[in-house]
């Protein structure tokens, strides 16, 4: 197979894996079904810590079994989370669809780019998967501009039941497109399954921690995605700047454009230290949006937003080419908890910064989180000479 047909297969899969509907509307349904603010933050709480506790564990089985067959399989569990939500509108019913979805991103985080690193490498393209991820990014962005957008004709059309149809059905498209992509095989150093799985467990934590340079990109990865909690802010941060709620979707919507214009920009190599200066000046320009406390102070966080997309499609990229071992998918998922456990600070400051200030303060805030990222890119060296 071809690197188009590797490369575009699996940017049709990403892309059909984000086109949810019930993305707006999931907290919408738990409120018409009788829960508090309280029992959804609950639901909200128990889909994050589930993410974290399957993340790596799930990484070291991507490196242990078929990439292809487990993203086949998260893909299809999320399908039956979203069906049981219209079936089984409980709280209990709720928290299981949640933790089946978790089950699914941490079935993905890693799997996916390991898969798609691998395959490239297979036909000698590897050096061109940051084109790739920057394509798939871009179009896993706008299938979720697609889902949000479609989600109100949808409901007027038939209701919660259809959201769950058409969010169900296009991850089972996905799964076609992943089943169509090959897999080459991995020569694994141990025999039996369980022992594999200890053995990848232990070779991709310990690359994520031991190697000076991959632990450098596991730590820029980690910040960067953190960073995009941005997004659970902006809509407060509207309202509160005088945006009438039902033009919101649109000033949220162009902070969308800004990352797709970012993904699109992704296949552009840029070095770590210009790269380190364009995300200074992003951080300025998100606080400053911020603080301006106007809407036109989203013109610079939408251009500041799309800069910060534009560096995590380059950090998965050197993430990628930095791993040197057998455990790609567990490196990776490292990194994604790394990113899990910044978003859940940036949470826990946002709210504490809000609460005592505004969400100005709030957002600017967490903007700050990008400033390690920005230092470790500005002081890191070449990558050794024998990679």
């Amino acid at each position: 197979m071809t690197e188009a047909s590797i490369g575009w297969r699996y940017v049709a899969y990403q892309a059909s894996v984000d086109l949810v509907p019930f993305y707006p509307l999931y907290a919408v349904l738990f409120a018409d079904s009788g829960l508090s603010e309280a029992d959804i933050a609950v639901l909200l709480t128990v889909w994050m810590v589930a993410g974290l506790l399957l993340e790596v564990p799930s990484g070291a089985l991507a490196d242990t079994l078929s990439r292809r067959r487990l993203l086949m399989a998260g893909t299809t569990i999320r399908a039956i989370g979203f069906t049981l939500w219209v079936v089984w509108p409980t709280m209990l019913g709720f928290a299981i669809g949640f933790v089946l979805w978790a089950l699914e991103e941490a079935l993905n985080s890693g799997t996916s780019e390991a898969l798609l690193y691998d395959e490239l490498a297979a036909v000698g393209a590897e050096d061109n998967y940051q084109r790739w991820a920057a394509r798939t990014h871009t179009a896993a962005l706008a299938a979720q501009l697609v889902a949000t957008v479609s989600a109100a004709p949808l409901f007027a059309w038939g209701g919660y039941a259809l959201i769950a149809a058409v969010s169900a059905g296009a991850g089972l498209v996905g799964v076609a497109l992943i089943a169509s992509m090959p897999e080459r095989s991995r020569v694994e150093k141990v025999d039996g399954g369980w022992r594999r799985w200890v053995s990848m467990l232990r070779s991709g934590t310990g690359e994520a921690s031991r190697s000076p340079w991959v632990r450098r990109r596991v730590l820029i990865y980690a910040v960067l995605v953190g960073c995009t909690a941005l997004d659970e802010a902006f809509p407060l941060l509207a309202v509160e700047v005088g945006v009438a709620t039902a033009l919101v979707p649109l000033v949220i919507g162009a902070t969308v454009l800004g990352q797709l214009t970012g993904s699109a920009l992704g296949g552009r190599r840029m070095s770590d230290q210009p790269l380190a200066l364009m995300l200074l000046i992003a951080t300025a320009m998100i606080v400053g949006g911020a603080l301006a406390r106007s809407v036109w102070g989203f013109v610079p966080i939408t251009l500041g937003y799309g800069a910060l997309q534009y560096g995590i499609v380059l950090a998965d990229a050197r993430l990628q080419e930095s791993v040197e071992g057998p455990a790609r998918a567990t490196v990776t998922s490292v990194a994604g908890l790394g990113a899990g456990f910044a978003a859940l600070a940036a949470y826990g400051l946002w709210g504490v910064v809000a609460e005592n200030y505004d969400n100005g303060f709030g957002v600017g805030t967490i903007a700050l989180f990008l400033l390690p990222a920005v230092l470790l890119l500005a002081l890191g060296r070449p990558a050794p000479s024998t990679r």
